[in-house]
């Protein structure tokens, strides 16, 4: 069965155009020009007939893609986002995988990488869904069943705060996460204390897997933004 894409795009040129090119390499297409109509779609579609990936660009009218992403997210709808922009900073781009995208492509592009990162992402979907559930990173394994970490082999004694942070970066890795979207998916949206509990944390599961935890190779800080996995 073709993956379901949905398409979402204000100009009605480039959207026909994109939907047609996609349609030609075997996806089935869907396409709206509003952030409105694409969050509608997503939130109606059933295990059934569920999309496999959205190709959502920034600039539209109305509720536009950042906060299409945001809303996404929040209602724990997980299907992977392939943001399309002519914003090009770095900045840009950090913010629109902060905010719940899994990749970026910057405008203008071609054809041959859109479809390139349009399978990329529904492989990695795929693959994460068909997979047991241990979750690998280079020395790390985290095994969802059983709760436990082990690192070359070895347990590692983790708390269920650091375990639910190690999980959400594991599950979700090169994301780049502020302190309080993950205060909010650890700790919960009625919590209300520091978000400097997040850096604590932090600093705790980098002396439990780092091998220099003051150069860490796993859990690094983006200045300004926040932290990602990998």
């Amino acid at each position: 069965m073709s993956a379901r894409l949905l398409v979402v795009e204000d100009d009605e040129t480039i959207r026909d155009t994109l939907q047609e090119a996609l349609q030609l390499e075997g996806f089935a297409v869907t396409a709206c020009g509003n952030g409105r109509d694409a969050l509608n779609l997503l939130q109606r579609s059933t295990e059934e007939n569920a999309y496999g990936l959205v190709v959502l660009d920034l600039m539209l009218p109305g509720l536009g893609g950042l906060d299409v992403c945001r809303a996404l997210r929040a209602a724990d709808i997980l299907t992977p986002i392939l943001v399309v922009s002519a914003r090009d900073t770095e900045t840009d781009r950090v913010l629109g995988l902060e905010v719940g995208a899994d990749d970026y492509l910057v405008k203008p592009f071609g054809m041959r990488e859109l479809v390139a990162r349009c399978r990329a992402l529904l492989r990695r979907t795929t693959s994460q869904a068909n997979q047991a559930k241990v979750l690998e990173h280079a020395n790390l394994r985290l095994y969802q069943e059983e709760c436990r970490v082990t690192r070359d082999g070895l347990p590692v004694n983790l708390s269920p705060k650091e375990y639910r942070l190690l999980e959400l970066f594991m599950q979700h890795p090169r994301r780049v996460w502020s302190r309080d979207k993950l205060l909010e998916q650890v700790w919960g949206v009625d919590y209300f204390g520091d978000s400097k509990t997040v850096d604590v944390h932090i600093r705790w599961l980098r002396e439990k897997l780092e091998a220099e935890p003051s150069s860490p190779a796993h859990l690094i800080t983006v200045r300004g933004f926040g932290y990602r996995f990998g």
